[in-house]
């Protein structure tokens, strides 16, 4: 089989994978659907309204992380996760219930989005910790990397699907799909072969968040990936928010058109994937790089004059966000302890989602003041005022040297001239 997809060949990964790319697909439906019908059903194009939707479904993340890692490091995950995607199953089918019957209102959309947020802080974790129960740690990173090229291939096709179902049939339909599609993660759990998983070991007792957040705390490796997560997500991972904003008040275009535009986003971040997918170890210079060009493509993005170049620049801006994140998210799964997993992937996942409570109503706020743009070149500058601030702090070190090697190709080489005794040598 391909290195890019040899993870499929594990009959209980391959099983999950079929069942997750469907409902993948239905998510992206889902949120294309949610957007549009606060911009233009609810709303007269409110950014703000979409901001506190966006906050509301990702706060908590940020109230739970502690919690939810606990649960997931203490009880069977296959078992949350049955739990999560019915409530997320639940939560999907009563908005498209409100929908169909022309009862929804804004505080609807609110409350669903909370609860929806809710399953997921829990939902999160126990699907990234799930993976390494289905597979072993030689297979992990292209595990991981099969899981994001999953996501955006739903990215990709989703939002094209639901800007023509919106267009031809109404907002109630795509809702109803992205329902429907939660079924296929169920089934898929349940056909299973228990016995050929490997179940991490059990937290038990009292204390165990506590212990978690000192475990992350005498880890500088993963600190420093988190805090470059924290401001990707909170400042540069806006899109559903931003693409929206965009296609309605700076080019002035349809359904059809919002949704093509996460579609050709994806084609980057598919890309990204399944170039992740190939390499045996993630490393930080990759995560580096890929921030320095999310960086460059997003002040494209902000400026583009056009719909058809705003459209095309978000193919690299996709590539090199879907890079980073992905880079990220294997650097800390395989180096992390396996009972301390679903702890620190809670925390991570706080990090990298907690943040958007706070950053999606100010960008909201910012497209109502500042104009639509700003909501994009925010992100752009925070990012790289964090890869500055690395640069910095790396220089500063006097155990880091940071060259760039010019033989055969330029690079950058971040090296360590003592080990850190607190963390496992980091992988560049």
């Amino acid at each position: 089989m391909s290195p890019t997809f040899h993870s499929l060949s594990i009959p209980n990964y391959r099983i999950y994978a079929s069942g997750a790319i469907v409902s993948n697909v239905g998510t992206w439906m889902g949120r294309v659907a949610q957007d549009w019908l606060v911009l233009t059903v609810l709303t007269d194009h409110s950014s703000s309204a979409l901001g506190i939707v966006t906050g509301l479904q990702f706060l908590p993340f940020l109230l739970l992380a502690p919690f939810a890692g606990m649960l997931v490091d203490r009880f069977p995950k296959r078992r949350l996760l049955f739990l999560t995607q019915s409530a997320l199953l639940l939560t999907a089918l009563a908005l498209a219930l409100l929908t169909a019957a022309g009862v929804v209102q804004l505080w609807h959309v609110y409350l669903l989005a909370f609860l929806q947020g809710v399953a997921t802080a829990v939902d999160n974790p126990a699907r990234q910790t799930f993976v390494s129960e289905m597979v072993d740690t030689e297979h992990l990173p292209n595990a991981v990397a099969l899981n994001s090229a999953s996501f955006n291939l739903g990215r990709l096709i989703g939002p094209a699907v639901a800007g023509l179902v919106i267009a031809w049939f109404g907002l109630a339909p795509a809702l109803f799909a992205n329902a429907a599609t939660f079924v296929f993660v169920l089934v898929a759990l349940l056909r299973m072969n228990a016995s050929l998983l490997t179940p991490s070991p059990r937290a038990r007792g009292k204390g165990k968040i506590r212990q978690g957040l000192r475990y992350v705390k005498g880890r500088p490796d993963i600190i420093l990936v988190m805090v470059l997560v924290f401001v990707l997500g909170t400042f540069g991972m806006n899109f559903q928010l931003t693409m929206a904003l965009m296609a309605t008040k700076v080019f002035d275009k349809g359904p059809g058109e919002y949704g093509l535009l996460g579609s050709i986003m994806a084609v980057g971040s598919l890309t990204a994937a399944l170039l992740s997918a190939r390499r045996a170890r993630p490393r930080l210079r990759v995560l580096l790089v890929a921030l320095a060009g999310f960086t460059v493509s997003t002040a494209l993005l902000a400026m583009a004059p056009n719909y058809v170049l705003f459209a095309l620049f978000l193919v690299p801006t996709g590539l090199s966000a879907l890079t980073a994140l992905t880079t990220a998210n294997a650097m800390v799964q395989v180096s992390v302890d396996p009972v301390m997993r679903g702890r620190v992937m809670a925390l991570y996942m706080a990090i990298f989602m907690g943040g958007t409570p706070v950053g999606a109503p100010v960008i909201g706020w910012i497209g109502d003041v500042w104009g639509p743009r700003w909501t994009i070149a925010i992100g752009t500058v925070a990012v790289g005022l964090s890869l500055l601030g690395v640069a910095l702090w790396f220089t500063r070190r006097q155990n880091v040297a940071v060259t760039i090697q010019t033989q055969r190709r330029p690079r950058l080489r971040i090296q360590l001239a003592s080990p850190v005794p607190t963390a496992p040598e980091v992988t560049k």
